[in-house]
């Protein structure tokens, strides 16, 4: 009798066991995530983002010399993100310029004496080499000079400073990270059924969790595949109106009117 109580006891919970296991076990990460969604009638959750963003990098070795912009300050296309001592570059450049001049001169002089056969075939096609080479390590020597100004390729704001100045740097050593932050996007991921009704500029409302206020937005992109393991979509939404109040990593949820 005592035998066949502990089996009848012991039974139903080891069931319980399992069944508590076993549910979460066969959700990969993205499947938990999908099925969030689609329990959420026509909510979806999103990250804002910068469409264009950008880590800048050293290119050449150099002290830092300036850092005109601080983390958060805007700045204009084109603008100088950091400045390098350039004084080695500019007199290796003024040296290479010197070279290339006078092997431009010896081929230039080569050549007239080409035409009365004055001087060998040979030496001619040296120093044709010389002088294009000479004007190869005068590009070089340029790119290194324009190299010592690290431009902004868009308009926008600095995120963050990796450099102080007086500090030496590398080449790839990393320097600044900018964004634009008049081009915003809304990231999300919908569920694959969500196809059979989303479209390109279809209208949706977001709800920004840091400012506690929705925005009227549309779809710009679809995802080019689904995710076979979710079964998701990634979608990329813009603004109708770009929020003044709105920064990029805020996050924030969707809602797709009269859609499950």
């Amino acid at each position: 009798m005592r035998k066949l109580w502990h089996v009848k006891w012991a039974f139903p919970s080891v069931v319980v066991v399992l069944i508590g296991l076993a549910v979460p076990a066969v959700w990969a990460k993205g499947e938990r995530q999908a099925y969030r969604v689609r329990l959420e009638n026509g909510v979806m959750r999103g990250v804002i983002k910068a469409a264009k963003q950008a880590v800048l990098y050293a290119s050449i070795q150099g002290r830092v010399s300036e850092v005109p912009f601080k983390e958060g300050q805007r700045f204009e296309k084109g603008s100088t993100l950091i400045a390098l001592d350039c004084d080695r570059y500019q007199a290796e450049l003024a040296a290479a310029t010197a070279e290339q001049e006078a092997k431009e001169k010896t081929f230039q002089n080569n050549r007239e004496l080409a035409k009365l056969n004055a001087v060998s075939t040979l030496e001619f096609g040296i120093s044709q080499a010389e002088a294009k080479k000479a004007q190869a390590t005068v590009r070089i020597a340029e790119i290194n000079v324009r190299s010592c100004h690290i431009a902004a390729p868009f308009s926008g704001r600095v995120v963050g400073v990796m450099v102080n100045e007086h500090e030496n740097v590398f080449p790839n050593d990393k320097l600044l990270r900018v964004l634009d932050d008049t081009s915003l996007e809304i990231e999300l991921v919908l569920p694959s059924t969500a196809l059979s009704w989303l479209k390109r500029q279809t209208r949706f409302t977001f709800a920004v969790d840091e400012t506690r206020q929705a925005y009227p937005a549309r779809v710009k992109e679809i995802g080019a595949d689904v995710d076979a393991a979710s079964q998701t979509v990634k979608v990329t939404g813009v603004f109708e109106t770009l929020p003044a109040s709105v920064l990029s990593g805020m996050s924030g949820s969707a809602q797709f009117g009269g859609h499950p």
